[in-house]
């Protein structure tokens, strides 16, 4: 009975933003670890096959075609998929000894991944606020 309940939400997608937005934060904070390691190049994650990967599961999710449809089934729309990273994420920047990393700009991409994550958790935590509201009005 939970498991539809849960489906029938945003929950789902808000759950493979927080994790997407995790993954990502991770990735971000290695590229700020290294900044001054010789050669270093900066990761990230792609946003843009993230967001298509979502929209293809929400799709997915709308029109359901058989079993494995579910939203919770995308688990890999999270960083562990290779095709998500970008090397040299960050090719404008040129530096004598060959390392590719802004601090400015990792700070930056840093800032907006976290508003974006909060935001997915102010959201998470709204939807949780209003099932238990109805879970402890049917009681």
């Amino acid at each position: 009975m939970t498991y539809g309940l849960f489906q029938a939400s945003t929950i789902p997608i808000l759950e493979q933003v927080v994790r997407f937005g995790e993954s990502r934060h991770n990735v971000l904070a290695g590229n700020i670890a290294n900044i001054d390691t010789p050669g270093y190049k900066a990761r990230d994650l792609s946003t843009a096959v993230f967001q298509e990967r979502l929209k293809e599961a929400i799709d997915a999710h709308k029109f359901p075609q058989g079993e494995g449809s579910s939203i919770t089934n995308t688990d890999s729309l999270v960083a562990d998929d290779a095709a998500m990273y970008l090397e040299d994420a960050f090719e404008t920047i040129l530096r004598h000894d060959d390392g590719k990393v802004s601090l400015e700009q990792q700070v930056a991409e840093l800032t907006k991944n976290q508003m974006q994550y909060n935001t997915a958790l102010a959201v998470l935590t709204e939807q949780f606020h209003l099932l238990q509201v109805a879970i402890s009005e049917q009681a």
